[in-house]
């Protein structure tokens, strides 16, 4: 069982402090293009024999992966507190988030309704042509390149949902570990390999890559065995990793989720009932985590009015009393700040508030902006993302004004409604618009806070994600990683188990399109 590549080069690279930005620990060997090819060929040759597997074996994989992580005890919770700078309460919710989809897949491969089984008889007698009897599953792609994120040290890195699904799909993983926190990287890779070697699992089905800058990356996505690539990041490095995709020779799909603003309506009920409410909570979750969720509320929508007045000013004192806290990397800080700049001297922009300075070296100050409806459409920068505690206020002058700012924006992951009653009929118009726009559709709650269920869409149109169709949390992850094979007029012992007549009940299936 692989976990960890072969070494072929010894480096200074090392972990980082968070919040003094100073190295620390043993250095780290970094990986080159021949530990690339070694893992995914070891993947390669790992696919058939894992996901012939038995369901209920790859289940117990899932499983025990999870048992191991909670086995690393405090040492996990705090390599990830020192390299995220994250608090040790958040990064204990979210090692259970990633214990618990872990679980949540493996009862998904145990119940076997993705492999989307459909049985179509053959009809003999049927005129003026016979039918063929044709039989459908789907089939996992491939081994698939997952990309640790810097947000997620855990629930979205080395045993993250990307992971998990793609392992609950039959796909074995090679993870391009997140260079912000490779001690965490490889204390989970750790105990990913335990639970293979525990449960028996084929050489090559997980392995863990490290290393700086972007060419360990090139080159897992270019290695002609891997067969799809799940990321987490930015707009510019996943749509660099569609382009390496899309120029191979046979190119591969890449699930990237990538930048999102989540525009935040304040209808005007609401804001009437509510407003100075409305606007504490609104800091609350735009400051949580120094605002570096891909949900982070940076649009706020409203019609003004003396609700709106009273929501501002309320955004504003608890703005100016909210202390920095510390971003996770010095790049992802440095581009806050760029980001904030940015906003701050454009002329069409005025600033609401600003918060305190914080005590680290990298502390995100939040941030509240506001500009107008022809401020916002003339000028598409005002749509991009700035990733940390900054919002931008757009203030409308009615119903109109809403439409034509939500028709403009780029595609998002969310898209909340902040309503009462009253706003029922001005909601109702704006649901079909922001079904175009936005994975998530929220009422009344704020949109950080992703919640792993079979329910769930974290995902929407580009650029939130390279392909809208999709979601990268949730059960439906797995299909990101399955494909349909028909087997047309097969004979029985030709025929995968879960296809043959003897196997109706194994696993759901729909029988000439009834459930049967």
């Amino acid at each position: 069982m692989t976990t960890q590549a072969p070494i072929t080069a010894a480096s200074d690279f090392r972990s980082i402090d968070a919040q003094t930005g100073e190295p620390f620990g043993e250095p780290f060997a970094v990986h080159g293009p021949a530990d690339v090819a070694a893992a995914c060929a070891a993947a390669e040759a790992a696919f058939d024999p894992y996901r012939s597997l038995p369901r209920e074996r790859r289940a117990a994989f899932l499983d025990r992966i999870a048992e191991e992580i909670l086995a690393l005890g405090d040492a996990l919770i705090e390599a990830a507190m020192r390299e995220s700078g994250l608090p040790r309460a958040r990064l204990e919710g979210e090692r259970g988030r990633t214990m618990g989809q872990l679980k949540l897949f493996a009862e998904v491969v145990r119940r076997g309704a993705y492999l989307g089984v459909r049985v179509d008889p053959a009809l003999p007698e049927r005129q003026p042509l016979p039918r063929q009897d044709i039989r459908l599953r789907r089939i996992p792609l491939g081994p698939v390149a997952v990309f640790g994120a810097s947000n997620f040290p855990l629930a979205f890195s080395t045993a993250g949902g990307d992971t998990a699904s793609a392992l609950a799909a039959g796909c074995p993983v090679v993870v391009k570990g997140h260079p912000a926190h490779p001690l965490t990287g490889a204390l989970v890779a750790s105990a990913i390999a335990k639970a293979a070697a525990a449960t028996d699992m084929p050489d090559g089905v997980f392995a863990h890559l490290v290393g700086p800058g972007t060419a360990l990356g090139t080159a897992l996505v270019e290695d002609p065995r891997i067969a799809a690539v799940g990321f987490t990041g930015s707009r510019g490095g996943g749509l660099a990793l569609l382009r390496l995709a899309q120029a191979r020779p046979e190119p591969i799909p890449v699930y990237a989720e990538m930048s999102s603003i989540n525009p935040v309506v304040l209808l005007p009920e609401a804001l009437k009932a509510r407003g100075t409410a409305l606007g504490q909570a609104f800091v609350q979750s735009l400051t949580m985590g120094a605002g570096q969720f891909c949900t982070n509320p940076g649009l706020v929508l409203a019609i003004e009015g003396e609700g709106l007045d009273a929501f501002i000013e309320a955004a504003k004192g608890a703005i100016l009393e909210s202390r920095a806290t510390t971003m996770l990397t010095g790049g992802i800080h440095a581009a806050y700040e760029q980001g904030v700049e940015a906003l701050a001297s454009h002329g069409d922009v005025e600033t609401v508030a600003r918060g305190q300075l914080g005590e680290g070296v990298t502390c995100g100050v939040a941030a509240l902006f506001a500009t107008s409806v022809e401020a916002f459409l003339k000028d598409e920068r005002l749509g991009h993302e700035v990733f940390g505690a900054s919002s931008l206020l757009v203030r409308c002058r009615d119903e109109e004004d809403l439409h034509r700012v939500l028709r403009a924006a780029e595609g998002q992951l969310t898209a909340t409604l902040q309503m009462d009653a009253g706003d029922t009929e001005i909601a109702a118009r704006l649901v079909p618009i922001l079904e175009r726009k936005a994975g998530r559709i929220l009422a009344n709650g704020w949109p950080t806070g992703v919640e792993v269920t079979h329910a769930m869409v974290h995902g929407g149109p580009y650029p939130a994600t390279s392909d809208g169709r999709t979601t990268s949390v949730g059960t439906l992850a797995i299909d990101r990683f399955l494909r349909p094979v028909s087997y047309q007029n097969l004979a029985e012992p030709l025929l995968p188990e879960e296809l043959r007549d003897g196997a109706a009940g194994s696993v759901p299936r729909l029988v000439d399109g009834q459930p049967g």
